[in-house]
This record gives C-alpha cells, sequence and structure tokens, in this order.
C-alpha cells in the first residue's frame, strides 16, 4: 500500500461519517498552526505548510478542487508568510511579531480583492464542472483561506475575522462532502479563531499604549 493510498485509507467511522487519515491527519495540524499563530509562534508557518500537504491528499479524494487549490495557496502562502514572520521578528526589539488593525485602505484592497478572486474563481468552477461539485462555496472557502493568510502575515488582526467567515461556509460544506472531521475541526476552528482574536486585540492595545508616552514625550 502506498503513502497516498493509505492517507485517504478510512481511519475510522462515527455516526455514520466515514473518517480517512489524511483529513484526520492534516486537520490536526491545522489546528496546531492555528494556535501556534494565536501565541505569535513563527512555528505557525511549518506546521500550516505540513497541514497543506496533507490535505491536498484528503481533498482530492473528494473530488473538490477549490479545497485542493486552497491548499496549494496554504503551502505557497505559507512560504512567504514564513519570511515575513522572520524578517518582523528580527527588526522587533523583544524579538515578538507585532500585530495590528489593517489601515482602511488595506480593509478595502481585502475585501474587493476577496469579491472579485471569489466572483472570478466560481465562474470558473462553474464552467468548468469537474473542477468543483460545488462550485461556489468551494470559491469563496478558496479565495478567502487565502485573504486570511495574506491578512496574517502581514500582522493584521482582520485575519481573525477572515477565517471566522470562512468557518460559516466551511463547516456545512465539509459535512456535505464526506470530510467529516474537517467539518469538526471547523468548529473548533470557531472557538480558536475567538480566543486568538481576542488575545490580538488587547496585543495591538498594550502596544498602542505602550507606544503612547514616548510619542507625548516627542511632542513636548
Amino acid at each position: 500500500m502506498s503513502a497516498l493510498t493509505w492517507l485517504n485509507s478510512e481511519a475510522f467511522a462515527a455516526f455514520g461519517q466515514h473518517v480517512i487519515w489524511s483529513d484526520m491527519i492534516g486537520n490536526t495540524i491545522g489546528l496546531a498552526a492555528l494556535a501556534l499563530g494565536w501565541r505569535r509562534s513563527i512555528a505557525t508557518w511549518p506546521a500550516q505548510f505540513l497541514s497543506g500537504l496533507i490535505l491536498v491528499a484528503a481533498y482530492a479524494s473528494a473530488h473538490l478542487s477549490g479545497g485542493v487549490g486552497k491548499q496549494l495557496l496554504v503551502i505557497g502562502v505559507s512560504m512567504w508568510g514564513w519570511r515575513q514572520w522572520q524578517r518582523g521578528r528580527r527588526s522587533a526589539q523583544d524579538g515578538s511579531i507585532a500585530v495590528r488593525f489593517a489601515t482602511w485602505r488595506e480593509r478595502v484592497v481585502l475585501l474587493a480583492g476577496t469579491a472579485v478572486g471569489t466572483l472570478a474563481v466560481g465562474a470558473l468552477f462553474t464552467a468548468v464542472p469537474q473542477l468543483s461539485w460545488n462550485p461556489w462555496p468551494d470559491a469563496y472557502i478558496f479565495v478567502g483561506t487565502l485573504a486570511a493568510m495574506v491578512a496574517q502575515a502581514r500582522g493584521l488582526i482582520e485575519f481573525w475575522f477572515a477565517w471566522l467567515l470562512v468557518d460559516v461556509v466551511g463547516v456545512p460544506l465539509a459535512f456535505t462532502s464526506g470530510l467529516a472531521f474537517s467539518g469538526l475541526v471547523y468548529v473548533i476552528y470557531l472557538a480558536l479563531v475567538l480566543w486568538g482574536l481576542r488575545d490580538w486585540w488587547l496585543r495591538s492595545r498594550s502596544v498602542a499604549s505602550a507606544q503612547q508616552p514616548a510619542l507625548e514625550g516627542i511632542a513636548a
């Protein structure tokens, strides 16, 4: 039995749902990556890279081309994000990753890019049905994941909101696609995202408070 065949074989069944190894392992690593992101650990990026590699097999087995493409994007963006955070950590005095809210211009670019990207990818999946049996939700998750990871790489707190919006569609799509473990993990993602959002939000406020006295001293 090849490694790919084993990854797409059944690990166990529960409540009428069949869970395959690639779905379970890839998403477990993905959960760890999200937790590491909440802790602002640079290890989040190699974890996301490994998760993406394994989940390519899971989505391919479910014939979700958008999911496969999403994981290929995860692999590529995780390499870029890893580099961005390494540079950011070297420039910070305490070696930590700086987080902040996006500017209004950055928000507009992210929202517009996500909307246009979803329309383009959804139209492609609709025109070529072989790419996805559920084109619009698949396209939404595909582009939304890319937007979230780009925002995370830039240390933007809005990346957590992007993950929340992806989860809203990701949970039902995973269950209806036969990827039960992915559906369960998306639910757990929701709790981690809310926790991470709170932590990054408080972190940005503490940094702003620390910078205020310095700015007042310069003004004086």
